[in-house]
């Protein structure tokens, strides 16, 4: 198969997704009205956190986050290691690239399609305002869940590239399914880290500049000062374990839970911001977000403080070669293991089909999953995979989907 160079594609596809301040009609920043979706809202922060922690099951050994005698922050697991500038070279000029990204527009179609999600079409039906959820798979590890009167989105990224320059580094090869300005009123923004692909300064603009002050925005220890920088004001930094909530919100709970990754923007700020995965704790549902991660010891610690979640996104792409990535990225095997580790009772694949950041074949990390959910005596549907715009959505009192 051809393979078409991240240059060759069309821009404009995702630079459509972005938008400035003067492109934003007043009535798109979000004012809501008093209504059923907010009723579960109280100021009795007090009770909410006495009766989670109650369930935190303190008694347990946690895995605390560390720093090394630098002050930069370190994985304290075994599971690491840490991409040397040797590997690196050995991984782009050794290793071969099998991603295999083709440059027609029309299989690319064909293979991945972009669906036009539900929101656009009827906006009102965005918030799920019962004991269900609903997930939105807006490419890369972007997802919007609707959970417990509250909508959020996950590390969003809406630019073409995940890059300081938007004329070159990683380009996307399938565009986002919307534009900042036709999403639903937005809660929160959970951030896992702080890597281009997950953390992107003209996302993190737009979306402020549509709802300003009224968006939450959870991100790991380190991450202030840049977020303050980007305009944002309504920001809750944590530590691994650190919990807090959206204002009238109280009763769901927004916990910053460890994974193994790295941080890195330029070129000497290495792991001086913490990174980390998310547990959502509501009153009728839990959702885990897994980020960026390799396999180690803490989504056991997660599952077991936690456990059960009704839904978990997980990482199954950017995995080969495996000798660099494994300490980094999760193969799909992996990320069933998660899966299990986590005890959740579905999960929703992620980092895939997006951008070309590893060698593997672009297709194959949804064929993997499916043979490492046969090898574990798992259904497909237990760990679905979602086309680019397309949701799902959980009745949480019978685990059946819609």
């Amino acid at each position: 198969m051809l393979r078409c160079s991240s240059k060759d594609m069309d821009e404009n596809e995702s630079n459509q997704s972005l938008m400035t301040s003067s492109q934003y009609p007043k009535e798109a920043v979000r004012k809501r009205p008093n209504s059923a979706r907010n009723s579960g809202g109280s100021d009795s922060s007090r009770f909410s956190r006495k009766s989670f922690k109650l369930d935190y099951r303190l008694e347990e050994d946690v895995t605390k986050s560390k720093k090394g005698k630098d002050g930069r922050f370190v994985n304290p697991w075994p599971t690491w290691k840490s991409p040397s500038i040797t590997n690196v070279l050995r991984w782009l000029i050794m290793e071969k690239d099998h991603s295999s990204i083709p440059c027609s527009k029309e299989e690319l179609d064909k293979e991945l399609p972009v669906l036009r999600p539900y929101f656009m079409d009827d906006p009102e039906a965005a918030g799920v305002r019962e004991a269900g959820m609903r997930v939105t798979w807006l490419g890369h590890a972007t997802v919007m869940v609707e959970m417990d009167e509250l909508t959020f989105l996950t590390d969003p990224i809406f630019s073409a590239r995940a890059s300081p320059l938007q004329h070159m580094g990683p380009k996307r090869f399938r565009p986002p399914p919307c534009t900042v300005s036709e999403l639903p009123p937005i809660d929160a923004v959970l951030i896992s880290h702080n890597h281009y692909d997950h953390l992107d300064y003209h996302s993190v603009v737009a979306l402020n500049e549509r709802f300003g002050n009224e968006l939450r925005w959870f991100v790991p220890l380190g991450l202030l000062d840049w977020m303050q920088k980007c305009g944002c004001e309504n920001v809750i930094e944590l530590d691994w374990w650190e919990e807090n909530c959206v204002p009238g919100h109280d009763k769901v709970t927004f916990v910053f839970t460890p994974s193994q990754h790295w941080c890195k923007r330029t070129l000497m700020d290495d792991n001086k911001v913490l990174w980390g995965s998310w547990s959502v704790l509501g009153p009728w549902n839990r959702f885990f977000f897994a980020g960026d991660t390799g396999y180690c010891p803490a989504f056991k610690e997660i599952g077991k403080r936690f456990g059960p979640f009704d839904l978990a996104a997980i990482p199954i792409g950017a995995y080969e070669p495996r000798w660099f990535m494994k300490y980094q990225h999760v193969d799909p095997e992996e990320a069933v293991m998660i899966h299990i580790d986590v005890q959740t009772k579905k999960s929703v694949a992620i980092h895939w089909g997006t951008f070309a950041l590893a060698n593997e074949h672009y297709l194959e990390p949804p064929v993997k999953l499916s043979e490492a959910l046969e090898t574990y005596g798992l259904k497909t549907e237990d760990f679905f995979v979602l086309k680019h715009g397309e949701s799902r959505y959980l009745k949480t009192d019978d685990e059946n989907f819609e």
